[in-house]
């Protein structure tokens, strides 16, 4: 474990071993926070890297009937579609324990994330914040979220001063139009977690801490500048 100015990395071995100890450190959060609020409320990533990791806090032991779910952010797909980021957290979160916590997805049906923001905005308005956690990951050209370089409302997206909510995203490098929850709205969180797998991210996740050149300008930057809470970094090889 290392330790630096707002982050602390967690290293481990392998895959496994860190989707274990992450598991148990994020239902300990919502343990907490059904203690003390007797509610508890997790936003979760998409893509393929936490799926070890849902797996297992699917089986946690908590009362997950008092637990509301939601997304980081969403491909604008329906959820038969297998790049839906709802589909995989059904299939693998929402399984075993924890199926029957809520879900609030945030695609809607509409025929595009622009028609659909205002129901989307809706559901995440509805959500009794702050989080609880906050569980991010990071692509190598230093993403998260769907906060993507040259995306058509970075800017928007990352701007503290603007109202918490979710905008839609168009970019080169993010395949669909997709749908996201804000800076401001993502960091109204008690706990803030990334989780990154590989060489390359760490590589990245380094460049981006010091901003040197074009890692000044990577979004992920945007989070670890800005966050009020500490970021809880989980990587292995």
């Amino acid at each position: 474990m290392t330790t630096s100015l707002n982050l602390t990395i967690y290293d481990f071995t392998d895959s496994h071993a860190l989707a274990t100890a992450l598991a148990a450190r994020v239902a300990d959060r919502l343990r907490a926070g059904l203690l003390e609020r007797g509610f508890a409320v997790l936003a979760v990533s998409g893509g393929r890297t936490p799926l070890q990791f849902f797996d297992l806090l699917a089986r946690a032991t908590l009362d997950w009937s008092k637990v509301q779910v939601t997304l980081v952010d969403e491909r604008w797909v329906d959820e038969r579609d297998p790049r839906s980021n709802a589909r995989m957290v059904r299939e693998h979160l929402l399984q075993a324990a924890a199926a029957s916590a809520r879900f609030a997805p945030l695609y809607t049906g509409a025929a595009t994330p622009e028609e659909g923001q205002a129901e989307a905005a809706r559901r995440v308005h509805a959500l009794p914040l702050p989080f609880d956690a906050v569980m991010l990951g990071m692509g190598p050209d230093g993403h998260t979220a769907s906060f993507f370089p040259g995306g058509d409302q970075l800017a928007a997206a990352l701007d503290p001063n603007l109202p918490t909510g979710v905008l839609p995203m168009r970019a080169p490098g993010a395949g669909e139009p997709r749908i996201t929850l804000t800076l401001p709205t993502l960091l109204q969180t008690r706990h803030l977690f990334l989780h990154i797998e590989g060489e390359d991210k760490r590589e990245v996740l380094a460049r981006a801490r010091l901003g040197l050149g074009e890692a000044a300008h990577y979004p992920v930057r945007a989070v670890l500048e800005r966050s009020p809470v500490p970021v809880d970094v989980y990587w292995c090889p």
